[in-house]
This record gives C-alpha cells, sequence and structure tokens, in this order.
C-alpha cells in the first residue's frame, strides 16, 4: 500500500505530465531522479487508478478517419490522433503514445521474436511513452546505422537499447553510419563480420516500426549535415519525396536512383516490403507528400498519424 508521502508524490508527477504538458524529463529533473523512475511512476499510477487515460471524441470524426484510410490505402490498421488544442510538440508526444500503446497490445497477442525500429524523433516519443513489461523473449534490431554525434537520442542503435531496457531483452547494434562517403566504403564496411551479422538480422525481422522523413521541410538529416544544400537539389531532380530509414523513394514509391541510396548501411525498401508488419508512425502534414507516397508504395501495414495529416491523405486523389 502506498503510504500518504507516496501518493501525493505520484499525484504531483500525474498531474506535471497529463495536465500541465510537461516531459518526462523535465519532471525527472525538477523531483530529482531519472527519466525512468518518472516513467514507472507514471505507470504504477495508472495501475493502481491514480490516472485513467479517456479518449474522448464526441463526433467519432478520428474513427471514421481510422476506418477511411484502411479503406483507401488498404491497411491492416490505422490510428488517428485527435490534434484539437495540441501544439506540434505536444502532438508528437500523442502520436509517440498511441505507437507505444498500440505495439504493447499487438506485442500481447503475437508472438515476435525480432523487432526492428528505424529513427527519428516520432519513433524516440514511443520508446519514451512505452511502458516497463518483460518481453525476454524478444531482440530488438536497429534498421539503420547511426546519424553522427549529434541527437543521439533518436538514433536507430540508441532506440534499441532504450527499448530493450523497458522490455528487458536483448539488443543488436549496427555499429556503422547510416551514410557513408562512398559506395566503395559502405561495401567495405557492410562486408566486417560484425556489420554483415546485424545486417542479416535485419533482414529477418518479423516487427518493423518506421518514421518516414521529407527530406526538404523539417528534415532530421539536414539538421545533422547528412543532406547538404547540393543534395537536396540533386534529390529534387531524381524526383525524391521522402524517406524510411534514410533510404529516399519517389511519388510512386519505388526506390530513386541516387547515390545516397547506394551509400546507406541499413535495411532496403525492397527488403522493408518483405517484413510481414510494418507500423509507421508519423506527425505533420509537412510530411504529407512524403506519407502517401510510402502508402502508394505498399511499404506500410499501419499508420499512426495525427488528424490533420489523417484528413490531408483522405483529400488526395
Amino acid at each position: 500500500m502506498l503510504n500518504w508521502e507516496e501518493r501525493k508524490q505520484m499525484v504531483k508527477i500525474a498531474n506535471l505530465y497529463y495536465i500541465d504538458g510537461w516531459t518526462q524529463q523535465q519532471i525527472a529533473k525538477k523531483v530529482g531522479v531519472s527519466r525512468p523512475i518518472i516513467s514507472k511512476l507514471l505507470q504504477r499510477a495508472k495501475d493502481l487508478g491514480i490516472v485513467e487515460v479517456y479518449i474522448k471524441d464526441e463526433s467519432a470524426h478520428t474513427v471514421d478517419l481510422e476506418l477511411q484510410l484502411e479503406k483507401k490505402y488498404e491497411l491492416q490498421d490505422a490510428i488517428v490522433i485527435s490534434t484539437v488544442g495540441l501544439t506540434p510538440e505536444m502532438t508528437k508526444r500523442a502520436v509517440g503514445q498511441a505507437g507505444a500503446y498500440y505495439l504493447s497490445k499487438y506485442l500481447k497477442r503475437m508472438n515476435v521474436k525480432r523487432l526492428g525500429i528505424s529513427w527519428g524523433s516520432t519513433l524516440a516519443e514511443l520508446v519514451k511513452e512505452y511502458p516497463f513489461e518483460r518481453r525476454e523473449e524478444m531482440n530488438i534490431v536497429p534498421l539503420v546505422g547511426g546519424m553522427g554525434t549529434q541527437h543521439v537520442e533518436i538514433h536507430a542503435n540508441q532506440l534499441a537499447y532504450e527499448l530493450a531496457k523497458k522490455m528487458g531483452c536483448k539488443c543488436s547494434y549496427l555499429y556503422a553510419p547510416a551514410i557513408v562517403e562512398t559506395k566503395e566504403l559502405k561495401e567495405h564496411i557492410v562486408a566486417m563480420k560484425e556489420i554483415a551479422s546485424v545486417l542479416e538480422e535485419v533482414k529477418e525481422v518479423e516487427l518493423a516500426l518506421v518514421g518516414i522523413g521529407n527530406p526538404y521541410r523539417g528534415s532530421t538529416m539536414k539538421e545533422l549535415n547528412y543532406l547538404q544544400e547540393d543534395d537536396l537539389q540533386n534529390l529534387r531532380k531524381t524526383g525524391a519525396v521522402g524517406d524510411i530509414a534514410s533510404r529516399f523513394f519517389d511519388e510512386s514509391g519505388e526506390t530513386i536512383n541516387h547515390p545516397l541510396n547506394d551509400k546507406v548501411i541499413g535495411l532496403s525498401l525492397e527488403d522493408l516490403r518483405g517484413i510481414k508488419e510494418v507500423i509507421g508512425v508519423v506527425e505533420g502534414t509537412h510530411k504529407l507528400e512524403s506519407v502517401l507516397a510510402a502508402l502508394k508504395g505498399k511499404y506500410l501495414d499501419v499508420l499512426i498519424v495525427d488528424e490533420q495529416t489523417a484528413s490531408a491523405l483522405l483529400e488526395e486523389r
């Protein structure tokens, strides 16, 4: 049983998180503990009934959007997150929360031995929100190499590690950059025993979590200097509209013929299509063209997305 002080602390943390919109990291700093402890306390607050989460949409608008997305794009599942009154950062967190809930529910009913994860800030929110639950039989595999020394918290290796910690399971590490300088260097690196063995694991992934990027707007790859201005101009010329795990595709979802795609260390788009279940987790209408192309390319089985982007996808011919 909780004593009065413990319950008061839990209520305070829950209020900061659910009512005031603080991040777990901000709360951890204020309280003076680690972020995983805050995550555990929030989960315990739910378990004890201190916090009850309700999704209220009186018009059932998002449910209707989900059904329309599933039908139009032949998806197994679509989850649409209401964005009413939310800032972009809050929307991203809400999409991440929905992704975490969906993944947890999926793993309860499906026997998954190997889970793959790409990289990005929306997937990082999913991992932060994922509950602590034992899945010792699983192995989590990064689908693409690291992205340099900046924003390490959104790299595939780091996300695989953080998710594995929460599940109490193993993870693999792809100790290589996402994109190298030359095709010859890539061929040398992927021939290395440790890299080659992880890339083989990548091909055996049963369930994949992926984000979708727009190279021209809000691009983390550009922010990290993986894409220079001349790269962007060349990508435009070849018709690139988006990327999954740093692999670029055109408006019909087909892999573009561009040197950058030949220098990526990680999952190919062809191999992505071969994965049994692929969950796309996306936030932001600036990614509309990219998500549309990914859907046309049949890369996704499940789409978890914000309401505005969902509505825009349904307006597309």
